[in-house]
């Protein structure tokens, strides 16, 4: 009887710091965090005035993205998640391309932010974070602090404040 064929093995994920010519690539997995991952949990309206797909200045977004210090998820040499933390321990943005969800991308960022907060030495992580995140963080022992209603291109979102000491 020959053997079963081995069952594949993920490539690993790669976290380093942002680049320049990392701009499209986030911008893209932002968008389509936003318009697929969250779209269960949003209404369209809500989306749109969120990702606003196909408006966003990626210059203006590239910039952001060194300001916050970001950094970036690879795996197969593909840019599959990004995120960054502030010296306080506020994290902006961590968002996970739909194609590479539930697959360590997130958690592997996750462990970045907690190592670069805490050279930083930041006492605490916190974020706002939406409505289809909020599991993810709790797993990695955030609490919510508050229910929040931010406005976004006029229209009312739902996020929670959350954080986790270090």
């Amino acid at each position: 009887m020959p053997e079963p064929d081995p069952v594949p093995t993920p490539d690993p994920v790669r976290v380093r710091a942002y680049e320049a010519a990392d701009a499209q690539a986030t911008l893209d997995v932002f968008v389509a965090a936003v318009t697929v991952t969250a779209a269960h949990d949003y209404s369209a309206r809500q989306i749109a005035a969120w990702a606003r797909p196909g408006s966003r200045d990626i210059a203006r977004w590239s910039r952001a993205m060194c300001a916050r210090s970001s950094l970036v998820a690879v795996v197969s040499g593909e840019v599959a998640g990004f995120s960054d933390v502030a010296g306080d321990g506020y994290i902006d943005m961590m968002f996970v391309a739909p194609t590479h969800g539930r697959r360590g991308v997130g958690s592997a960022l996750m462990l970045a932010v907690l190592e670069r907060a805490r050279a930083l030495g930041a006492r605490r992580l916190w974020a706002n974070v939406s409505i289809t995140a909020r599991p993810f963080f709790e797993a990695h022992g955030f609490v919510v602090e508050t229910e929040q209603h931010p406005v976004s291109g006029g229209v009312a979102l739902t996020n929670f404040r959350m954080s986790r000491p270090l």
